[in-house]
């Protein structure tokens, strides 16, 4: 906490608003999550409740940024490497459960990573919901990442699109002015876009 305080990392207001004009930082909580994961031929055998399936991941080293000021390049290496691999597109995507920590810069980053990594693809304005979980647990540091999937998955499960908190309108100058993305801010149904695989 004395660390985030003089980074001037906290929010002052108490308040996890991330994407809105009024962020001031991120809000600290705490907790865990667990996840199982299996081949997917053995959750098949032995029926297991499949929530999701993972068809890809990307790794990439930040190679200028730092805690608070991210490097966008990195960000989008990885997630291109994610699409390459599965051959998705970019506007293919209906929802993206986003880092979203409620720092600007680290906002405004992450928006314009997303921006460049879906360039002109074809999108429609406001097409792609985003959201954080963290607008409404705080930032679980460790846990963070597990409580971002977990939250994916029950969208996945109940077909609902969850809301983001603390969300009115996006700073002046965000990629969130006529671009692809939606901060999701109310509870509605899931209409996919793409329709789901069959499992094998």
């Amino acid at each position: 906490q004395v660390g985030f305080s003089q980074l001037k990392a906290l929010s002052p207001s108490g308040h996890c608003a991330p994407f809105d004009e009024a962020a001031d930082g991120l809000v600290v909580g705490e907790g865990a999550g667990i996840l199982v994961l299996k081949r997917l031929a053995d959750a098949l055998r032995y029926r297991d409740p499949i929530f999701g399936l993972i068809h890809g991941i990307g790794l990439s080293n930040d190679m200028k940024g730092n805690l608070l000021a991210p490097d966008s390049e990195g960000q989008v290496r990885a997630m291109r490497r994610v699409y390459e691999t599965v051959s998705w597109s970019a506007h293919d995507i209906d929802l993206i459960e986003c880092h979203g920590a409620g720092t600007p810069l680290g906002d405004l980053t992450e928006l314009q990573s997303l921006a460049d990594l879906w360039g002109k693809t074809g999108w429609e304005k406001g097409q792609c919901a985003i959201g954080s979980v963290k607008s409404m647990i705080g930032h679980l540091l460790t846990a963070a990442g597990a409580a971002g999937l977990i939250k994916v998955l029950l969208a996945l499960k109940h077909r609902q699109l969850p809301p983001s908190l603390n969300f009115e309108r996006p700073p002046v100058g965000s990629p969130l002015h006529q671009g692809p993305f939606r901060v999701q801010n109310t509870l509605t149904q899931w209409r996919r876009r793409k329709p789901d695989k069959p499992l094998r």
